[in-house]
């Protein structure tokens, strides 16, 4: 399992019948998570101590009840790179704003910085042997496709990447700009994108653009900007194949992640390596995502992961 424990504004607390007790920048949240399917004793205090607890609906749906919880407020993380805006001898840090909202999130997956941390690091060493910078002929082009609020949008540019971010939601194109702009990457060369993903993937292919990073965070189902519907065990397979034909002349990774219970890492693995490692050789590994538990042993697992990395 890759394990995403490099964090000091976010922790789990504590796991119990089909809910996380989290700790958000010092803010107390509990939130429904289907993998809970456990019940533990709850003698962690902050389960008494809740800034903000989603109810799920029986009709479906459902609702926050808040106690001195702001209507937003940021977190830090840092990556263990020293990325364009850092000083000598420091990592750089990306800041996010979160806030709660319908379904019960925050703005932010914590589980994808296991993710972050894996192509960052292949971003910086690619910029600083071979001199890929975001401004150079040769910059190291990622695609980024349903970005959401922009987290591995923002690891990637501050890794020293160009990056193109796509998704079909205008309102999480506008959030992700804000956590740039907070990361201090208002100016870095990000492509902003109100577009379905696959629907630009073909006509990129069209036009003959090319990537060196793709990275692909696909919901379970979903709409594009114009209604078009998206089944994620339908779907995803093709949108795979398609943006396969995008890798350049000199890729560094492919990465797709999943909360979908039906694709597990051995299904990942199974799409990478027809789809990418068939023809373009490489090496694919997948993996459980998860997260640290402050009053358990085990990790809380939160999807999968599959990577190809061109080596």
């Amino acid at each position: 399992m890759w394990i995403a424990d490099r964090w000091k504004d976010y922790q789990v607390i504590d796991t119990s019948e089909g809910e996380k007790l989290e700790n958000w920048g010092g803010y107390i949240l509990l939130r429904p998570d289907p993998q809970v399917i456990w019940k533990t004793e709850k003698v962690a205090p902050e389960w008494n101590k809740l800034n903000g607890h989603y109810y799920r609906s029986s009709k479906g749906g459902g609702e926050w009840k808040t106690r001195n919880l702001p209507e937003e407020w940021t977190i830090s993380y840092e990556l263990p790179v020293k990325g364009i805006n850092a000083a000598e001898n420091e990592c750089s840090k990306l800041t996010f704003n979160l806030k709660p909202f319908a379904f019960k999130h925050t703005g932010l997956f914590p589980e994808q910085a296991a993710n972050w941390d894996w192509f960052s690091s292949i971003i910086s060493k690619a910029v600083k042997k071979d001199g890929r910078t975001a401004d150079s002929d040769r910059a190291v082009k990622v695609l980024n496709l349903f970005a959401y609020t922009g987290g591995a949008t923002v690891a990637a540019a501050a890794a020293g990447a160009r990056v193109t971010h796509v998704d079909a939601s205008k309102g999480m194109v506008g959030w992700a700009k804000e956590n740039a702009a907070a990361s201090g990457l208002s100016e870095a060369p990000i492509r902003w994108l109100v577009d379905d993903c696959k629907k630009f993937v073909e006509r990129e292919i069209r036009r003959g653009n090319r990537y060196d990073g793709i990275i692909m965070d696909p919901p379970s189902y979903g709409r594009g900007p114009k209604g078009e519907i998206w089944k994620i065990e339908e779907s995803v397979y093709e949108l795979v194949l398609l943006a396969a034909e995008l890798i350049s002349d000199e890729p560094l990774f492919f990465l797709i992640s999943s909360y979908t219970t039906g694709l597990q890492p051995g299904v990942l693995t199974y799409m990478l390596d027809r789809a990418i490692a068939a023809k373009r050789g490489g090496t694919v590994e997948a993996s459980e995502l998860g997260l640290p538990v402050r009053e358990a042993g085990a990790p809380l697992p939160c999807g999968a992961a599959g990577r190809w990395i061109n080596i």
